[in-house]
């Protein structure tokens, strides 16, 4: 589809919070090609200062420096906004298990203070990124909202805290929320370095660099890996979508299913490059397989999206060549 076909009001702002990170970079992108006013708030603890620059030349885009953990930050930030994209947070379920105070202060206080802000600068719709990670050991595939099992790891109960939160903003102060639980986005833009990176870009990386990658587990975990350009779809669709859908969160998939194994291998042949993985330890927090079920964004958000992996990851492999 074409973002351009989304009718939003003219002259809307958007706040992309979080905007020099991966998703966040490529929403700031997406919505400055449709002419829109940008502001991006990062505080570039995990953000790169260079997915910041790049859009410094244009006049529609204006970038903050600040922590999301300031509510006088997020009350600037808000100021004349129509539509928050609030992507800011620490991923990585081991790191969050690492670091517990962190990730509450950040993840959750963070997010209840722009959904403060958005509601006192009147904000009129706070689109905001959840996880699949809020399934937990709920072993039924597909993955269907309203059934989750046990919490996982301090990054999914921050992740389910901001789902809990935002329901109050909308209850009680009628600030339209929109929650997005993404399962497992990769594409352009995705950190390929670092000891929580993610696998598709890591994999990547090493391979091009002549390393032997490591594969945690037995490679037989799958997931539902979703193209960059299905999640600009979901939040811009988010913002738009009726005052019915407010208040609830939504599965952002491509609705498929594929094993870390066969993916591996699928580089390896793509990349020309002959190399077996090593395997290590299961990764602790871990959910061994994710699929989920899109039917209820289609219906409330109209969410349609257009790449399925083998379209997504050829996009990915070019991008890396040419930018690794």
């Amino acid at each position: 589809m074409h973002y351009s076909e989304l009718n939003f009001p003219e002259n809307s702002v958007f706040l992309v919070t979080g905007g020099a990170g991966f998703i966040g970079s490529n929403l700031c992108e997406a919505l400055l090609k449709m002419g829109f006013k940008v502001r991006c708030l990062d505080d570039l603890s995990t953000g790169k200062q260079k997915n910041a620059d790049m859009f410094s030349d244009d006049p529609n885009y204006t970038f903050i420096k600040g922590d999301i953990k300031d509510l006088d930050t997020c009350m600037a930030a808000c100021d004349g906004v129509d539509y928050v994209l609030h992507q800011a947070a620490w991923g990585s379920v081991p790191r969050s298990i690492e670091m517990p105070l962190f990730y509450c202060a950040n993840n959750i206080q963070g997010t209840v203070n722009m959904l403060e802000a958005a509601r006192q600068k009147n904000v009129k719709r706070f689109v905001y990124a959840s996880s699949s990670s809020v399934y937990g050991d709920e072993p039924n595939l597909p993955k269907k909202e309203g059934v989750e099992g046990n919490l996982l790891s301090p990054y999914a109960l921050t992740k389910q805290c901001d789902e809990e939160w935002a329901k109050q903003y909308t209850r009680h102060y009628g600030l339209e929320t929109v929650g997005l639980r993404y399962f497992n986005v990769f594409g352009r833009r995705q950190d390929p370095d670092g000891a929580y990176a993610a696998v598709i870009p890591k994999f990547i990386k090493q391979l091009l660099g002549g390393e032997k990658p490591t594969i945690n587990g037995d490679g037989r975990q799958s997931r539902d890996f979703t193209y960059i350009e299905n999640v600009i779809e979901a939040n811009l669709k988010a913002c738009l979508a009726p005052k019915e859908a407010t208040g609830e969160a939504y599965n952002i998939a491509y609705g498929g299913r594929e094993y870390l194994i066969d993916i591996y291998y699928g580089l390896t042949k793509a990349l020309n490059i002959d190399v077996e993985p090593e395997f290590g330890p299961d990764r602790p927090g871990d959910i061994k397989h994710s699929n989920a079920d899109i039917g209820k964004a289609r219906r409330l958000l109209g969410y349609d999206p257009q790449w399925d992996f083998n379209r997504g990851i050829e996009a990915a492999i070019e991008w890396y060549k040419e930018n690794l």
